[in-house]
């Protein structure tokens, strides 16, 4: 019998799943493994396309971080000792190798998309949406999506690139290096700034110049749950809609869900779910149905499992 070919990619990889600071670190290289059982178990592995990660190319890195920048994470990675930033993000040997190939999963992913050969993608080891143009933070070494919307706009012309971001922390790496920048639509919901790194996202930060407008951010007080996630939800869809996007880049956090170590908002599920399924529906009108999710932040390891595989069935559901 004739078995439709799947419409939804995943990215997965040894390549990727070593991206991580050691075992029993936070952020471990246990996590991709973590997903990729739970996609097994849920019968999702066989539903999908799976693609293998690539090393980006020190062109595809500079497209978005400074070549200083990149030098250093070659000369640390070489070293394997000393920080990429002010204490949060250490090196060690082959870490610019790791992270390389997060980026080169996402432009894979991507490429899929823009060429046709898949309608939704999913990178789970990716969204490392803290790392600026010019340094590391927060566990996050190269930021993938800021080489994916660089590459949108220089190789595909595109000028509407949505970030939707619901990961517990702001992302502001790429909130600050789009921040002027009117073709990259932006909306994130997030712990407030004032109680979890990196203090960031305040609701007046909308974008400058000619961006003004372009970004929205929803800050939510420690504690929020799902119905105050949908309440905002509203408001990202709303945005989304006037500025109607030609690609959407998903950065699905799993740490905004309740449990996470070191955050404090208390969503289940069903809010990546949801996201995930009506962010499909704006794909569908606006963008030919490009969406690429990336898995982005998470230290429960249940919750990284439940949320990513979640936002894997409905790009699969949504056809």
């Amino acid at each position: 019998m004739f078995r439709k070919k799947p419409r939804t990619s995943v990215v997965l990889g040894e390549a990727i799943a070593r991206y991580g600071f050691g075992h029993g670190h936070p952020f471990g290289p246990d996590r991709h493994d973590v997903f990729v059982r739970e996609m097994k178990q849920e019968g999702l592995l066989s539903e999908v396309r799976q693609l293998a990660p690539r090393e980006a190319s020190r062109e595809e890195l500079e497209s978005f971080h400074r070549p200083a920048y990149v030098d250093l994470v070659q000369q640390r990675s070489r070293a394997g000792e000393g920080f990429l930033d002010a204490g949060d993000t250490p090196a060690w040997k082959g870490v610019y190798e790791a992270a390389a190939s997060v980026v080169g999963a996402t432009l894979v992913a991507t490429r899929a998309l823009m060429e046709g050969d898949a309608r939704r993608a999913f990178v789970p080891i990716a969204g490392l949406h803290h790392a600026s143009r010019a340094h590391a933070a927060g566990f996050c070494v190269f930021n993938d999506c800021g080489v994916v919307a660089e590459m949108l706009k220089r190789a595909y012309g595109l000028t509407r690139i949505a970030y939707v971001d619901i990961d517990a922390h702001h992302g502001d790496g790429v909130f600050y290096g789009f921040e002027d920048d009117p073709a990259l639509v932006f909306a994130d919901t997030h712990e407030d700034g004032r109680y979890l790194y990196p203090g960031t996202g305040a609701t007046e930060e909308v974008g400058v110049g000619a961006a003004r407008g372009t970004k929205l951010n929803l800050p939510l007080l420690p504690g929020s749950g799902d119905d105050e996630f949908f309440e905002a939800w509203r408001q990202v869809e709303a945005h989304l809609e006037a500025h109607r996007p030609q690609f959407i880049i998903f950065q699905c956090g799993a740490d905004s869900l309740k449990g996470d170590p070191i955050t404090h908002l208390q969503f289940t599920e069903e809010a990546h779910a949801h996201a995930a399924a009506r962010l499909c529906e704006i794909a569908d009108r606006h963008a030919d149905g490009r969406i690429l999710g990336v898995g982005g932040g998470g230290y429960n390891r249940r919750n990284v499992a439940r949320a990513w595989t979640r936002v894997v069935k409905s790009f699969i559901d949504a056809g």
